[in-house]
């Protein structure tokens, strides 16, 4: 009478575990939220778009900080995956420095505007746009009622961004100025940075000193924006300086600066498909790695993971 069970048991033992997969998807069920965060002590507005997974648990949470002229709605096939993943992807929008600086200029003053507010003010309020955010976000997971309620699992926030929103997480994830000014948020603890820059003035060695947590840096080998100075040489200086220890950097063979939002620049090359794949499956091993402890995607990171889904020309690299 007990064969059967025991013959059943042992079939079950020997059933290897399914291999790790980061762009598997269990189910594509979220739902997109638009709110706003009032900050009175700023008199400012942060529009944000969050993704929620299907699961109604707490979850571990993504920030994303947008590139210059952009909004809460630029890269959103990161925001789907990410959540389709599990994880709740919140992406903000900074005005300033989002789309209304140049959405209702005439096209030949459009490029002229961008440059215009790709300056030291637009930094700062970035920078304290991330806390503030994450001030909100914590209130709003207790409150009763709201939309937000008991979906985070804020011991667990990952910060990203692309371009001027790489800049903003590079400064809220542990880097310092020139003058050794910190604008580092501890309750970020792990970050992916899109299009990564060097800094203009200082020692870059110091400036990336006192990165203490997991990043991962992603760019390509035509990675230039069409407004400020950032080359790709620029953006391979990050990868050196930083303090080993959790790093990593993935340089895509032939992407240029556009690759991490949803569409194409004017005057941009054919994109490769794979790009976004890729790119979706390594953040998303990094964030299983660091921010749910993971450790199948730990082993799938660190070890031939990454290039089972890179072409032959992308280069991949960890410290």
């Amino acid at each position: 009478m007990l064969l059967a069970p025991i013959v059943l048991l042992a079939a079950l033992q020997a059933t290897p575990a399914p291999a790790y997969d980061p762009l598997h998807v269990d189910s594509t069920d979220q739902t997109i939220v638009d709110l706003t965060i009032h900050v009175a002590s700023r008199n400012r507005d942060i529009p944000i778009r969050v993704y929620l997974p299907a699961q109604k648990s707490p979850q571990p949470v993504v920030l994303y900080s947008h590139g210059l002229g952009g909004s809460r709605e630029t890269s959103e096939f990161l925001g789907k995956h990410w959540a389709e993943r599990g994880y709740v992807a919140v992406f903000m929008q900074h005005p300033g420095s989002d789309e209304s600086i140049w959405a209702n200029k005439a096209p030949n003053e459009r490029m002229a505007a961008l440059s215009q507010a790709a300056n030291l003010e637009q930094f700062l309020a970035r920078v304290q746009d991330v806390p503030d955010v994450i001030d909100a976000i914590t209130r709003w997971n207790v409150e009763k009622g709201h939309a937000l309620m008991g979906r985070m699992d804020l011991s667990k926030i990952g910060m990203s961004g692309h371009s001027f929103g790489a800049i903003t997480t590079q400064a809220v994830s542990g880097q310092t100025t020139s003058t050794g000014r910190s604008f580092t948020d501890s309750r970020i603890r792990a970050a992916v940075i899109f299009s990564p820059s060097a800094p203009k003035r200082g020692d870059i060695a110091t400036a990336f000193a006192s990165v203490k947590i997991p990043w991962m840096l992603m760019t390509g080998t035509k990675d230039v924006a069409p407004i400020g100075t950032e080359d790709v040489e620029s953006r391979l200086k990050v990868f050196p300086a930083l303090p080993a220890g959790h790093k990593y950097e993935l340089v895509l063979d032939r992407a240029q600066h556009s690759v991490f939002t949803d569409r194409a620049l004017p005057g941009d090359e054919q994109r490769d498909p794979k790009h976004h794949p890729a790119i979706e499956a390594l953040s998303t091993a990094f964030w299983d790695a660091y921010l749910r402890g993971d450790a199948a995607a730990q082993k799938w990171l660190d070890g031939a993971g990454p290039r089972s889904i890179l072409a032959g020309a992308d280069r991949w690299q960890t410290k």
